[in-house]
């Protein structure tokens, strides 16, 4: 469309002037100006206000209560739980409460600033020319008054129920991000340094599944056991098995040269947990002349014959030794359970 098809009226030379510069053969391409303001009813009605008002901080408590509808998910709904939902189908519905309830915290934050922004705060066009990027003086000083007036003209100060709203709503979003730190796992409080070894506790036959007599284990033979009571099909077989795993030998007491072991063994029987030292591999690998049992991961060796110490190999520390007796009907038990915490050394390691 050319300029001889727009009415002479509308062309920036016939324009008020008042808005904006006149076009002459030096400036050809005039400024045009700013078209005059209008107010928003929010201006010039109070009432209408105090509905903007109202709505923004509805949203911001719609926030609030969503965001505590996250938590209260988090904690309440179980993890393996599903719900249909159409059209997705079946979900989780941990999952799907998750996502609702943050997704509307977020939105409701967004939405009513938004909405605050476009219905109560200033609205009229500044035009500002642009400045050196060094400030001067009266430039810091025009911003600071800016700054004054942008805060008196948002009514932030005089509109308390907005201001009031958007803290909370604001404070109470970043809980869900300190409630997904949650869902990286169960505390491990103090589970690692305990087993299910304590006194009286049978010792089984990882094989027969049948309780240990000091006749079961022969001289120079190693045997595997884990406590009475934990079955493979159990929920926590694997976590509990990889801390209570036993290696069972028999030693002729008089080779025995640590003091404690020969104290904490019965009859030249020790037990000491199968889990490597290192990172934790199962040891399986036992040599009768020497006493020593060695981890097929990165062949950490270790003495049986003297408190299960280190000789070679990656390995920071010692096994750990079971402290074993024998029960009335003759079966081995554990006296209690490890004295410090089986497999590879970790940060709670006194």
């Amino acid at each position: 469309m050319s300029s001889q098809d727009i009415p002479e009226e509308n062309l920036p030379a016939a324009q008020d002037h008042a808005h904006g510069e006149v076009a002459d053969e030096q400036h050809p391409f005039a400024d045009p100006g700013l078209p005059p303001h209008e107010h928003r009813v929010q201006d010039i009605d109070e009432k209408a206000a105090k509905r903007s008002e109202r709505a923004v901080a509805f949203l911001f408590t719609l926030s609030m209560l969503a965001t505590v509808g996250f938590i209260a998910a988090f904690v309440a709904i179980d993890h393996d739980k599903s719900v249909y939902v159409f059209p997705i189908g079946h979900i989780n519905a941990l999952n799907f409460a998750l996502g609702l309830t943050l997704g509307v915290a977020l939105f409701c934050i967004g939405a009513g600033a938004v909405h605050w922004a476009r219905t109560l705060m200033s609205d009229v066009e500044v035009a500002d020319e642009r400045h050196p990027i060094e400030a001067s003086p009266e430039v810091r000083a025009k911003v600071h008054a800016d700054f004054k007036q942008g805060a008196k003209e948002s009514a932030i100060g005089r509109r308390k129920l907005i201001r009031n709203t958007m803290f909370g709503a604001v404070a109470l979003v970043p809980l869900s991000g300190v409630v997904l730190l949650r869902d990286l796992g169960p505390l491990p409080e103090d589970k690692l340094r305990h087993t299910l070894w304590n006194k009286g506790k049978l010792l089984v036959n990882m094989n027969t599944n049948e309780p240990l007599r000091p006749s079961d284990v022969a001289v120079g033979s190693l045997t595997f056991a884990k406590p009475e009571g934990l079955e493979e099909h159990d929920e926590e077989f694997q976590n509990e098995i990889a801390k209570a795993a036993l290696m069972i030998v028999r030693i002729q007491p008089d080779n025995i040269k640590d003091k404690r072991e020969l104290e904490w063994s019965h009859e030249g029987i020790v037990a000491y947990s199968k889990i490597c030292t290192h990172v934790g591999c199962p040891i399986s690998l036992y040599e009768q002349q020497t006493h020593h049992v060695l981890c097929p991961c990165h062949q950490s060796t270790f003495d049986l014959s003297d408190g299960a110490r280190v000789i070679f190999g990656p390995a920071g520390h010692a096994l750990p030794q079971l402290r074993i007796g024998v029960n009335d009907e003759g079966y081995l038990e554990a006296l209690g359970d490890f004295e410090e915490p089986v497999g590879p050394a970790f940060w709670e390691r006194g």
